[in-house]
């Protein structure tokens, strides 16, 4: 992982953005392009789907960066070839380097208020998101996708 990211997902964090956000919003980023009311609605799977430490934000942030290359969203349109499969691979791979999908069992039980004061819980998350972030971009590109540009190679 080089500095630049480790810096720009340092400030995204002291910013108050959630892991889910800070996958979704680095994405984005990496596009050019600011979406504030998607940055809200990934906020819903912080801290394990609405902060009930279930699915890791960083799981579900992943996917829903999939979805925004290669799901469904006109209704004239379907999911592009290997959506499914790359939830798939980064979902197997993840369980595989964690040990579980979910927040509790990843980082341990907290609350809201401990994540945004307690910096073990940002270490913790913040290792998390680098490998995530990075896995996410190696099978996107597995699947003729250029990370930054959602148009198939």
């Amino acid at each position: 992982m080089n500095n630049d990211f480790l810096f720009e997902m340092f400030k995204l964090t002291n910013s108050g953005y959630c892991c889910s956000q800070v996958m979704m919003k680095m994405a984005l980023d990496a596009e050019g392009i600011e979406n504030a009311d998607l940055l809200r609605s990934v906020s819903g799977l912080c801290l394990g789907s609405g902060s009930y430490q279930k699915t890791c934000g960083v799981l579900t942030g992943g996917i829903a960066i999939f979805a925004l290359y290669a799901g469904k969203g006109k209704d004239n349109e379907y999911p592009k070839p290997g959506f499914s499969e790359m939830i798939d691979e980064y979902t197997d791979w993840f369980l595989t380097e964690f040990g579980s999908t979910e927040c509790r069992d990843i980082i341990g039980a907290c609350s809201v208020t401990d994540y945004q004061t307690n910096q073990s819980y940002r270490m913790k998350c913040g290792d998390i998101l680098g490998k995530c972030y990075q896995k996410v971009q190696e099978i996107l590109q597995e699947h003729d996708f250029e990370f930054g540009s959602r148009e198939a190679l």
